[in-house]
């Protein structure tokens, strides 16, 4: 799968993977008139799939980052994308949502309101601005929110739902017959 694109600084790519298990990237650099530009590896086998048998990590979200390649990703005129499956279970293997993301301009120097920029001291309260709900309560209201997060993450579990596979077999017993 080849990705045209005007030279630009790529940042970020991101993706969901659909049954890849390993992923490479190749790039071509914007050269000098005159100057025959080559593909350039990036990324080589990047691991999708934990196992390429199974399904873990075939249907999750992906982004790469340009830190996480091997070449720069500066003047980037064409990319490459290398998608393998090994394993012949999947009969057929993609990304979705392939969403690429260049350097942006530099933001411009913001002002900030002064309450923001000149903190006032601990002796006088602060004064109260139109608008805006009371610190204690919203405070509080975070700390039950913290506290419910933590909650559902210490019951979350680990079992699988869905398919009916086990060691990537089916049970006859549990499909059903039409």
């Amino acid at each position: 799968m080849a990705l045209c694109a005007l030279c630009c600084n790529l940042q970020e790519i991101t993706f969901k993977n659909y049954y890849t298990a390993f992923l490479s990237i190749r790039v071509r650099h914007h050269t000098p008139l005159h100057t025959p530009s080559k593909w350039v590896t990036c990324l080589r086998d990047h691991c999708l799939m934990p196992d390429p048998h199974s399904e873990e990590g075939a249907q999750e979200y992906v982004s790469l980052f340009k830190h996480q390649m091997l070449c720069d990703m500066s003047r980037v005129l064409e990319l490459r994308l290398i998608l393998r499956q090994p394993s012949p279970l999947w009969l057929s293997f993609t990304v979705e949502e392939l969403q690429i993301y260049q350097q942006g301009p530099k933001s411009p120097s913001l002002t900030f309101p002064k309450w923001l920029s000149h903190p006032v001291s601990n002796e006088q309260p602060a004064p109260r601005l139109e608008g805006l709900p009371d610190p204690s309560r919203v405070s509080s209201e975070v700390q039950q929110m913290w506290a419910l997060t933590e909650m559902i993450r210490a019951s979350h579990t680990s079992t699988r739902i869905g398919r009916f596979d086990v060691d990537g077999c089916y049970d006859l017993n549990l499909l059903s017959y039409t």
